[in-house]
């Protein structure tokens, strides 16, 4: 059995403010996205690996807030941010405040896989990423004329930003990943949940693989990602009920917007949101699965 879920970010879009040909858009870069991760898993592959793949096809994809379609800061450049976690080992990756990688997800893979560290920030990561062999892109690759509007006309942020997933393999071991292009306008230097073991990624085989989209400062508060599975291991909820609580009563009570995407080991996939959507979709080894805005 294998199973794998994604998130394309939490927005505030409504029906009648997405065109049909928007709307085939964002579903062919999910379906993209759940193909990379699939095809890893159904020859034998790691959750891990599957993840990786997910998000490498997300971040290529300037549709999404993460790589390619990066957010631009208040000093019109951008700055990038991902996490990767293994479940069945705990270890992690994470970096922020990258410039010109092409797949900060990559990167964060190296972190875990090629150092004695879990996050590294800046000059530092990139130093780290040059000695690893990663692909850099010069500033205008991550030009998305979209995400250049908002800032400049100060249009209403639509986008949450952030993509996500999360993978059952066939070993049984879970993983999840979160990358992201940060928020329209925000300082430099700013961090969200999406690096940050435990607010915005975190997996377990024990309990669960999450990966969360949306008002990031709330996600950190709310260390909302292990919270879910804290009321899993410690309270005894069930997924949807732990994923339920965190999004729905402890996450909205804050005043905050967004969801998650979770998984157990059980092959159990949740995909709440408080927002007015979320970008998403989930396959498994059947067959069965779908992608969904609204």
């Amino acid at each position: 059995m294998f199973v794998i879920a994604i998130h394309g970010g939490a927005k505030s879009l409504t029906p009648s403010e997405l065109t049909p040909g928007q709307e085939q858009a964002y579903r062919q870069g999910l379906e993209a996205a759940l193909n990379a991760g699939c095809n890893v898993l159904l020859n034998g592959g790691t959750a891990l690996d599957a993840v990786e793949q997910a998000i490498i096809a997300l971040e290529d994809n300037d549709l999404f807030n993460a790589g390619k379609g990066a957010a631009f800061t208040s000093n019109e450049t951008n700055e990038l941010q991902a996490a990767i976690m293994d479940g069945q080992t705990l270890e992690a990756g994470a970096v922020a405040g990258l410039r010109n990688i092409r797949n900060p997800i990559a990167l964060a893979r190296s972190v875990l896989d090629a150092s004695e560290h879990v996050f590294l920030i800046g000059d530092g990561a990139e130093a780290f990423a040059r000695a690893q062999g990663l692909p850099f892109e010069p500033d205008e690759y991550f030009f998305a004329q979209t995400s250049y509007d908002e800032l400049k006309h100060q249009l209403p942020t639509k986008s949450k930003g952030t993509v996500g997933a999360v993978a059952l393999d066939q070993h049984g071991n879970l993983a999840a990943a979160t990358s992201t292009g940060g928020l329209t306008g925000q300082l430099p230097g700013r961090v969200g949940d999406s690096p940050l073991v435990g607010a915005g990624t975190y997996a377990s085989n024990s309990t669960c693989a999450v990966s969360c989209t949306g008002d990031g400062e709330y996600m950190i508060r709310r260390v909302a990602a292990y919270d879910v599975s804290c009321l899993i291991e410690y309270s005894g909820l069930s997924l949807h009920d732990a994923c339920g609580r965190v999004v729905f009563d402890k996450l909205k009570h804050l005043g905050g917007e967004g969801g998650l995407i979770a998984l157990n080991r059980a092959g159990e996939v949740a995909l709440p949101f408080n927002s007015s959507c979320m970008l998403r979709g989930w396959r498994n080894d059947a067959g069965n699965g779908e992608t969904s805005i609204f």
